[in-house]
């Protein structure tokens, strides 16, 4: 255990906020060790640290760099005892219970209620002898190409993640987002082929954002959609950019951005209110915002580095609670949107020592 980690491990011991993350395709890890557990959150994105926002944004949760301690490490290969589970067992009145969601939702689509609308569920796991540090480490070399996180603030709770999906880089006026939709389980093939569903999902996120961005943008430049993988799972992505208008704030793009239809649906407002009113379960934190907010951690100009918190599992006691959502569109088969969010599942399972779900 070199020292990075024990101050990290001090530093939990002591109940005192930190964050712990490592960016894409990045062999740097950065630590903010906050050196209070007072609660502090964001209220005009002018604020300099690492936010931490739920779905709704009613939480905007803040580390503060001018109150944290930061500290920096490489990564270092350490050797991964996985238990692998590719024994996709499940809780019928689970299943059942998110295939008449899903039915719920296509029905609402034939209805014309909105276009898209991405629904989720939560699943508990058993956990022994839980290492937050071990458990980190296994993410960042099992997920090397997303952003892979640690949160702990006492008032707060504790949550972890590994996402694919980029919210929003922006430095200066020039900012960077993708279109990120599509899910296909990885196989031995090498070429990968996408139903017209998984196109035209992909799309419709491609669409909102390019559109909601040139309400505050004078420039949006977008790439061709091209797979990607992101651990175990492929997705479709489209890379955008561009520069803002002179007189837009961040505070004004996020709020353009959130959710996306990645996350939520579209139209937005329809789907949103379709999500809280069927889901059943309060996703807090679950598809909400993270990252680096107007900040010089990782180089030498501030700027705001924001990703969407998917593949993310929350720590409580001795079980982790762990989220998975499906964009379901018209053409959507509710038991292959289980399906889908079985394997999404498996992103947290596979760094997790007991695969054991509870009941």
């Amino acid at each position: 255990m070199n020292n990075f980690f024990s101050k990290i491990i001090l530093h939990k011991e002591q109940n005192l906020p930190f964050v712990l993350y490592s960016k894409p395709n990045s062999t740097k890890i950065i630590g903010l060790l906050q050196q209070n557990d007072t609660l502090h959150t964001v209220s005009d994105y002018t604020e300099k640290g690492f936010v931490f926002a739920s779905f709704d944004e009613k939480q905007l949760i803040l580390i503060p760099e001018n109150e944290s301690e930061i500290i920096t490490s490489e990564q270092e290969n350490i050797e991964i005892n996985l238990i692998e589970n590719n024994d996709l067992g499940f809780d019928e009145k689970a299943k059942k219970q998110y295939e008449d969601l899903v039915e719920k939702g296509i029905k609402a689509i034939k209805n014309e209620e909105f276009k898209k609308v991405v629904l989720s569920r939560s699943e508990t796991v058993d956990l022994a002898d839980f290492d937050f540090v071990t458990t980190f480490q296994q993410l960042i070399q099992l997920y090397p190409t997303t952003f892979c996180y640690c949160f702990f603030h006492p008032k707060i709770g504790f949550w972890m993640g590994a996402t694919p999906e980029q919210l929003l880089k922006a430095n200066g006026n020039a900012f960077e987002t993708t279109a990120l939709a599509g899910t296909q389980k990885a196989t031995e093939a090498t070429e990968i082929s996408w139903e017209q569903k998984e196109k035209d999902e992909q799309q419709y996120v491609t669409d909102f954002i390019v559109k909601r961005l040139r309400e505050v943008a004078f420039s949006v430049e977008l790439t061709e959609p091209y797979s990607i993988k992101a651990g175990s799972i492929w997705h479709i992505k489209t890379d955008i950019s561009g520069v803002l208008n002179e007189n837009s704030t961040l505070e004004e793009v996020i709020d353009t951005l959130h959710p996306t239809p990645a996350v939520c649906g579209l139209p937005k407002k329809k789907a949103k209110a379709f999500i809280i009113e069927n889901e059943n379960y309060d996703r807090t934190f679950y598809t909400g915002f993270l990252g680096e907010l107007n900040s010089s951690l990782a180089s030498s100009a501030v700027s705001s580095d924001l990703f969407v918190n998917l593949r993310s599992m929350q720590i409580q006691d001795h079980k982790a609670i762990l989220y998975m959502g499906c964009g379901i569109t018209k053409e959507s088969i509710s038991e292959k949107e289980w399906e889908e969010s079985v394997n999404k599942s498996m992103t947290m399972k596979r760094v997790l020592r007991v695969l054991r779900v509870r009941s």
